[in-house]
């Protein structure tokens, strides 16, 4: 005899997929509540005020000066002004992320080093530099570090070709003459061939199973079309020698002192994070790959670079991403110095132009951009190194 089993339906109070919906509204309706009263609190702040929240201000004339950057003048408007604090800002970013990502990996390599020594030294490192607020730090190499150095007209100087005092450095720089554009051609079709060598390289050692110096293949391409390039364009680039004046230098490649002690705040303190994730990544490499790359008859050094640190990249790319942004959002401290970034020409704009809310509004708006530029970057080149992983 079949019997008949009815499978009763939970009530809606202990349906699990219908709270969650039911929470998500909510949460979304409460969002919007909130959001609506700000709004409404902004619009009768703004009437009440009779301000004008538009930006057209930013085409007036700035009048002030900002003494580095992209040329610029005070007759320009505060778009412009703002269009220089922009471009320092991504100056000191970019470097400084380069620069603080080799220090990184060279103490993080130097954390792990067989030398009592210098393990050491980069433990010390990393203790007393993340242990301090990268403004003291800052403000440490401005002031007891950069303009401790001596005059200009006795200051340090190296050949002379980079000069070093006070009022800044300068360092002997290249400039481009008639031709550069055919020589930048030549150098664009030289990276296409470093790339396309040291992909078929790359097939060629996959297939023989005898590794070759893949990057010295590419870079000995790139280096030829070059040379070629130069040739035909005929001498496209000349020497920029700096020279010593009275009240400063003239010619060559010129780093005030605002941005010298700004770099080095940023470096070295990032450079110090940065330093506890690649140690991290290096230790979480499986020790049996270290063990195999051993037994194939690898120098330590050789071990390093080809086996340790390709799997340990995996692992380092995300919190990299971190401390990236982190360098990027920590350049704002600039304005303790008087380096001309974001931050410290939006409040000179704002003291002239009275517009407060705008300017706030536009600041976050490009750091948001900026970040989540870097964001994108990094992204990327985690799917490739996680892809490439997996064949």
């Amino acid at each position: 005899m079949a019997t008949d089993i009815t499978t009763a339906r939970a009530p809606l109070w202990r349906n699990v997929r219908f709270l969650r919906i039911l929470g998500q509204a909510v949460f979304v309706l409460l969002l919007a509540i909130v959001a609506r009263e700000a709004f409404l609190n902004l619009e009768y702040g703004v009437r009440e005020q009779n301000l004008d929240l538009s930006f057209d201000f930013l085409q007036q004339r700035a009048g002030f000066a900002i003494k580095e950057g992209i040329g610029y003048s005070p007759n320009e408007s505060f778009a412009s002004a703002f269009r220089v604090g922009v471009v320092n800002t991504i100056r000191v970013a970019l470097v400084g992320i380069v620069l603080a990502t080799v220090l990184g990996l060279v103490m993080g390599v130097a954390r792990l080093s067989s030398n009592w020594l210098m393990r050491r030294i980069a433990q010390v490192y990393v203790e007393i530099v993340r242990n301090t607020p990268v403004l003291v730090q800052i403000i440490f190499w401005y002031v007891a570090v950069i303009l401790a150095l001596p005059v200009i007209g006795g200051g340090l100087s190296l050949w002379d070709l980079m000069f070093v005092s006070n009022r800044g450095t300068a360092v002997a720089w290249f400039r481009l003459m008639d031709g550069a554009e055919t020589w930048g051609l030549f150098l664009l079709a030289g990276l296409a061939a470093g790339a396309l060598v040291l992909r078929w390289r790359t097939r060629v050692d996959e297939r023989t199973g005898r590794p070759a110096p893949r990057v010295l293949w590419a870079m000995g391409a790139f280096l030829v079309v070059a040379a070629i390039g130069f040739w035909v364009s005929g001498s496209p680039v000349a020497a920029d020698v700096p020279e010593v004046g009275r009240f400063g230098y003239s010619g060559g490649l010129q780093v005030s002192p605002e941005y010298t002690a700004l770099l080095l705040g940023l470096v070295i303190y990032t450079g110090a994070f940065i330093t506890e994730i690649v140690r991290g990544s290096i230790q979480s490499v499986p020790k049996g790959q270290k063990e195999a790359a051993e037994a194939l008859g690898l120098t330590p050094r050789q071990q390093l670079r080809l086996v340790v640190l390709p799997q340990a990249l995996r692992v380092a790319i995300p919190p990299l991403n971190s401390q990236y942004l982190n360098l990027l959002k920590n350049s704002s401290l600039a304005l303790a110095i008087g380096y001309p970034e974001i931050v410290s020409v939006s409040n000179t704009i704002i003291n002239q132009a009275a517009r407060a809310t705008q300017m706030l509004l536009l600041v976050m708006a490009t750091y948001l951009v900026m970040s989540l530029s870097i964001s994108a970057v990094m992204n990327a080149l985690n799917r490739a190194v996680t892809r490439r992983g997996q064949r």
